[in-house]
């Protein structure tokens, strides 16, 4: 098991952000023939792929195909502070042959799962830059400056968002109101579960060339994710900052060491509510959380993540409901 771990960790740490595979026999286009290109097509795929080697944010990585230069796949990870953070989503793109008079062609990996307004349950992706989404300006498709890293980057910051609810065209102008914070909320619930079930499909059955990658972020996020899963079902906002418990139960004892040895006899101050609550959530919410926490606890077991603080709190939850049945 210890050198299964370390050679997860190892190849996790190697992973490349850019590199160039040999095929890919799972991807979306693969069965879609390119078409006649041209030595100017050649030279553009070229440029964008020297732009993705050198100006991929750490948290999208990319691999393209010396076989089939048209193809290319990519996985952001999603943004702290958003329902999405910690997930992996995974994209094909096709360079088509009127690239790059046209924009690529993009496939989300869904599952079946529509987690955002953009992102179609069939797989369908929309933005302006692709021409699939309205759009004016700058936000639509340039031959001669727009690139596939733009694209990647954009799907990143408009569409994993922080208030997906509000991507929604016309949903903007409730952004405000009290029924409109109501709704994002219910929406935000919903996409971290969806969120979840997208882990777990990544992790029993991970898309070409990016095993490495998923073993290797759930063995180094695992940890994390399951502390964000029992925060929010303890009643916080979907994205809001976990605290670290170990620290918060230190700075608890330090204000009672402070209270006790000094100065105050007026007893403990009245604790402010926190703003991060949710109020009006569905029952359902706790209810399919904890059957994505036991999912995912297993999954990320079997990855080496650290669970054992999760495992020793459901051993010890197990052993009292045992003493006390009949």
């Amino acid at each position: 098991m210890a050198e299964l771990d370390a050679d997860i960790t190892k190849k996790y740490e190697f992973f490349k952000q850019f590199d160039v595979v040999e095929n890919f026999l799972d991807h979306h286009y693969a069965d879609k023939p390119v078409g006649k290109t041209g030595k100017d097509w050649t030279k553009r795929i070229q440029y964008d792929w020297k732009l993705l080697e050198k100006d991929l944010p750490a948290s999208i990585y990319v691999r393209v195909s010396e076989n089939r230069m048209d193809l290319l796949r990519a996985v952001i990870i999603g943004p702290q502070g958003t329902p999405y953070h910690d997930g992996l989503f995974f994209f094909d793109a096709q360079f088509t042959s009127t690239y790059p008079s046209t924009p690529p062609v993009v496939y989300y990996h869904s599952g079946g799962l529509r987690l955002n307004p953009n992102l179609y349950a069939c797989g369908k992706v929309c933005l302006s830059l692709l021409g699939t989404w309205s759009g004016s300006g700058c936000e639509k498709w340039n031959s001669a400056h727009s690139t596939m890293l733009q694209v990647l980057v954009s799907i990143q910051a408009l569409v994993l968002n922080e208030n997906p609810y509000f991507n929604e065209p016309g949903y903007e102008t409730y952004a405000n109101s009290a029924t409109g914070q109501k709704s994002a909320m219910d929406y935000n619930d919903t996409t971290f579960q969806y969120s979840c079930r997208t882990m777990l499909y990544s992790l029993r059955r991970s898309p070409q060339h990016f095993d490495a990658l998923v073993a290797g972020h759930f063995r180094h996020r695992g940890h994390a994710i399951l502390a964000a899963c029992k925060y929010y079902m303890e009643g916080h906002k979907v994205g809001s900052v976990v605290p670290n418990k170990d620290e918060e139960d230190a700075k608890q004892q330090d204000d009672t060491d402070a209270g006790g040895s000094g100065g105050s006899s007026s007893g403990a101050k009245p604790q402010p509510e926190k703003p991060d609550l949710c109020k009006g959530r569905a029952a359902s919410f706790k209810t399919n959380m904890a059957v994505l926490f036991e999912e995912l606890l297993m999954e990320f077991n079997v990855k080496g993540a650290d669970t054992k603080k999760f495992c020793d709190e459901k051993l010890k939850k197990n052993q009292q409901a045992a003493a006390a049945a009949p």
